[in-house]
């Protein structure tokens, strides 16, 4: 198993794509510890699958985006596990809208969820990986932060920064022997994403812009996560990754 005595941190992690990689993780022989805001009986099914997989689990209620609440959330992993080897900022979201349109207010909230999180989880998170001299971060941008998306201005900008963050604290703790990388997906067929996108949109999508032809799903991304996370990716620090089927192609 690639994770084999690893302890790894998923926010946003009761459903969707952060489900998905927790789970993976724990059958690559992870510890998990599960972040949810709201889904408190999602979390907790989540939870309850991992420990039928005979991994440990924590799930802690927290807002990615409050200090307080990731300093605690931290706090009781390295509290139950003793370490930390792994964080997948995995939480946000992604609202549409007209550029014209956006308030000041809804600009700070997808500044805070999709960057301001990944920006506290980090830096928190860092303290356990800097005393073992090890650990990874793996960060689920998005391919609108590579080359913007109709609709989503905020979201785009959150996610370029996404990415250029990875790469400046790639570069900042490679010394330490912490590696952080990012994962950009197109458009993942999710309850979420087939909610907010309109079916016309997706089948234009999939039929005139993605070569491969079709929806990006939850396992292309833990794939590839899973890999970062794992000792094969040791070598492999401040990358960007698009799992978009062509989409991003030059």
């Amino acid at each position: 198993m690639r994770l084999a005595g690893k302890v790894a941190l998923v926010t946003g992690s009761s459903r969707g794509i952060g489900r998905e990689i927790a789970m993976a993780m724990a059958r690559e022989g992870a510890d998990i510890v599960i972040n949810y805001s709201r889904s408190k009986d999602a979390a907790e099914a989540a939870a309850e699958e991992i420990k039928q997989l005979g991994r440990q689990v924590l799930a802690v209620q927290a807002s990615v985006t409050e200090r307080s609440q990731v300093e605690h959330l931290i706090g009781c992993a390295v509290e139950k596990f003793g370490r930390l080897d792994v964080l997948v900022n995995n939480a946000g979201g992604f609202p549409i809208k007209p550029f014209a349109m956006v308030t000041d207010d809804e600009w700070d909230e997808v500044m805070a969820l999709d960057l301001k999180s990944v920006f506290l989880c980090s830096q928190i998170a860092l303290v356990p990986m800097r005393g073992q001299r090890s650990g990874t971060i793996v960060n689920i941008a998005s391919v609108s932060g590579l080359v913007g998306a109709v609709s989503m201005v905020p979201y785009a900008a959150a996610k370029g920064g996404v990415i250029a963050f990875t790469k400046a604290l790639a570069r900042e703790i490679a010394p330490m022997g912490i590696t952080v990388n990012a994962v950009a997906p197109g458009i993942i067929e999710t309850d979420t994403a087939l909610d907010v996108f309109p079916e016309t949109a997706l089948k234009a999508y999939t039929t005139y812009q993605v070569p491969l032809g079709r929806l990006g799903s939850p396992a292309d991304v833990v794939g590839l996560t899973v890999f970062l996370a794992s000792a094969e990716a040791g070598y492999i620090t401040g990358q960007v990754y698009a799992v978009d089927g062509g989409y991003t192609m030059q």
